[in-house]
């Protein structure tokens, strides 16, 4: 059911042991009629649980391994420096290119690439 002032849809909440709708944007409640019909389509019945695959990765420098390939092939936008190490990562969708990496090896400034 959408919410007739503001057009949200409203929640399901209980209250004093009966179930009611709720606009999370502007408040409004009502009392659903013939509410045990209805708010069986509201319960929610299962519940999303994240792999640890699934999850951000936040990378810590210190741990990054202590030798990284390096490469020719880039010009560090800070310094004009032509060589950097880098590492590629998939940080978008698995149907998406991944992310490289790249770290000066003069004055150790880290930018990204997209392909």
């Amino acid at each position: 059911m959408f919410c007739p002032k503001c057009g949200t849809l409203m929640k399901p909440k209980k209250v004093d042991g009966k179930t009611i709708l709720v606009c999370p944007r502007c408040g409004y409640t009502v009392e659903p009629k013939g509410s045990r019909g209805i708010m069986s389509m509201y319960k929610t019945t299962t519940r999303i649980q994240h792999t640890e695959k699934e999850k951000i990765i936040v990378l810590d420098e210190s741990k990054l391994p202590k030798v990284l390939p390096k490469t020719r092939d880039v010009i560090c936008p800070k310094c004009g420096h032509n060589e950097a190490y880098y590492w590629v990562i998939q940080t978008r969708r698995a149907d998406e290119p991944p992310t490289r990496f790249f770290k000066c090896t003069r004055c150790g400034h880290v930018w990204r690439e997209y392909a």
